[in-house]
């Protein structure tokens, strides 16, 4: 049978979403030994979206395989109870055979966070990106217009994305403000490695003022990464949900 689980982290202290050699903590590697335990066979899970260290998810959705008869409730408690603090499954359920966490998925969304004050936060350190300078949202989102719809994102893709093709779909990247907390909410039909981030970085340069919102339009038609702006750190990017069909 095959199970799928929604998965909520807080990416601080993992080296990412994907298994790496023996002794490196990732969210897989987590995931998998308190799936294992409950199905008493080992399991190998598969994502919608793999995140980088420090980047954090709200429903990241999972997939795995296994012989062992276990009620959903089994699998969302028992997996939970073998997990630690800041990894979670917030839900479980059986789902046919068809069903893959990654191809299955026809979209996904992202968040990122900003703190947008003159003064740093403790708290907020590893949840946003810190950016005291003032923020031209208005012109944030201005350039961002010019990212929705079906493009060659090859600007923003990261140099050792795997990707097989750079054109992809921005159903919508909408960017709002609450005091001092600046939000990037991004659905697209997939993403290259470090899309979202490498746009922020752009975003960024226009909400400074280095750069007019139009050259938003100049970057995207170079296809070019070094044209674009820094990657944005990690630590304010969210995984919040992908998206299935009859889901």
């Amino acid at each position: 049978m095959k199970i799928a689980l929604g998965v909520e982290y807080m990416g601080s202290n993992f080296h990412g979403w994907q298994l790496q050699k023996s002794g490196i903590r990732t969210v897989q590697q987590q995931v998998e030994a308190a799936l294992s335990s409950v199905a008493d066979h080992r399991v190998r899970v598969f994502c919608a979206g793999r995140t980088d260290a420090g980047v954090h998810a709200l429903e990241q959705v999972i997939h795995f395989e296994t012989s062992s008869e276990r009620d959903d409730k089994a699998w969302l408690l028992g997996g939970n109870v073998n997990l630690p603090a800041d990894v979670n499954f917030t839900w479980a359920k059986r789902v046919d055979d068809a069903f893959h966490a990654r191809f299955s998925a026809m979209a996904r969304r992202y968040n990122y966070k900003i703190y947008n004050s003159k003064i740093r936060s403790a708290i907020k350190d590893k949840h946003y990106l810190w950016e005291p300078r003032d923020l031209d949202l208005k012109a944030m989102q201005k350039a961002s217009k010019y990212l929705i719809g079906k493009h060659d994102f090859s600007a923003f893709r990261a140099s050792l994305c795997q990707a097989k093709l750079p054109i992809k779909t921005i159903e919508f990247i909408k960017l709002s403000q609450d005091g001092e907390h600046i939000l990037l909410d991004i659905k697209a039909n997939a993403f290259l490695h470090n899309m979202v981030r490498n746009i922020t970085g752009t975003l960024l340069k226009i909400g400074k003022g280095e750069r007019q919102a139009q050259w938003m339009q100049e970057v995207l038609n170079s296809k070019d990464r070094k044209t674009a702006g820094a990657t944005a750190p990690p630590q304010g990017l969210y995984f919040i949900k992908a998206f299935y069909p009859d889901f």
